[in-house]
């Protein structure tokens, strides 16, 4: 397991690389200069020119990416902001954490939610029940993150007081924002619970333990859940990933300074290595999710974790 483990922290370097050359080729093919951009429009082209040149824009595509792999491998460094000449991390290491935050409470709470109703509903299948809950999943799955925003502002914000329109201030500021990342993922956890759990169920070994006697409570804990959590986990990950990401609409709608809204401004601005450190950063984060989805996956089946221990 731990030889796994190493292996996979390991291949987490040359995806990191892939993920950076990309996104720098996209940075680099955008249009515009970041001297401009700094500067204004209404500066002066010989200073321009000399912004660049201090910026080392005016080196050619692969010297310039080379050099900040380069910085990043021998020193640690990457790089100031170009916008607020700060270093880029001490902007990260402020925002992520707000971000962290309202990731990890809307993935747990859509997890217990979406999952516990989606079982119910493939227990219950074709019942009322199950349909009002496929209905509110599909109705969760389509509603758009920033109408569901605003209106919860309306109402428990503006028409009750019970929670801030915004901001980040207290455990009391992401009661909203969490809620609408939540819901919004609450839709996709309960339909594939649901359909998981109905295809566990038509399987020959439930079939063979309700012959044996199996009370319907124990085959549900005991030998279906395992097995339908399977894919369920795939997507908690996938989600939770994406959430780290940065999730812009929620954090503009609410104004929580995250990460995903500061990406979003330093792409305007063409703030590259404020761009680059927060996808490394993502790139990172994400791979170990997925590294802590595979080794539940060995939790949960004892096949998987055998063919872990091999290697």
């Amino acid at each position: 397991m731990y030889k796994y483990v190493l292996k996979r922290l390991l291949l987490i370097i040359p995806v990191v690389l892939c993920v950076a050359f990309i996104v720098y080729t996209i940075m680099a093919l955008t249009p515009g200069d970041p001297g401009r951009m700094i500067l204004g429009i209404k500066a002066e082209q010989t200073l321009v020119d000399q912004l660049n040149h201090e910026l080392g824009m005016d080196q050619p595509f692969l010297i310039r990416f080379v050099d900040y792999i380069k910085g990043i491998v021998t020193e640690a460094d990457f790089g100031v902001s170009w916008r607020t000449q700060t270093p880029v991390f001490d902007e990260i290491w402020v925002r992520f954490p707000y971000t962290l935050i309202l990731a990890t409470l809307s993935i747990a709470l859509a997890s217990v939610v979406g999952v516990i109703l989606g079982i119910i509903s493939a227990v219950k299948q074709y019942s009322i029940l199950d349909n009002t809950l496929t209905v509110t999943a599909l109705m969760l799955s389509v509603i758009p993150g920033f109408w569901l925003g605003m209106m919860m502002i309306l109402l428990f914000s503006i028409q009750l007081g019970w929670f801030p329109s915004g901001g980040a201030n207290s455990i009391s500021s992401f009661v909203l924002p969490v809620l609408v990342l939540a819901l919004g993922a609450v839709g996709g956890l309960l339909r594939l619970t649901r359909s998981a759990m109905l295809e566990t169920l038509r399987e020959d070994y439930i079939r063979t333990a309700r012959a044996k006697g199996a009370s319907k409570k124990s085959i549900i804990r005991k030998h279906a859940l395992k097995n339908a959590m399977m894919p369920v986990i795939t997507n908690i990950g996938l989600t939770y990933g994406a959430m780290l990401g940065g999730a812009v609409i929620t954090e503009t709608v609410f104004n929580i300074p995250g990460l995903g809204l500061h990406i979003v401004n330093a792409i305007r601005t063409k703030d590259i290595p404020v761009v680059m450190a927060s996808v490394i950063l993502i790139a990172t984060a994400y791979c170990i999710v997925m590294l802590a989805v595979d080794l539940v996956y060995a939790y949960i089946d004892p096949r998987i974790k055998a063919k872990y221990l091999k290697e």
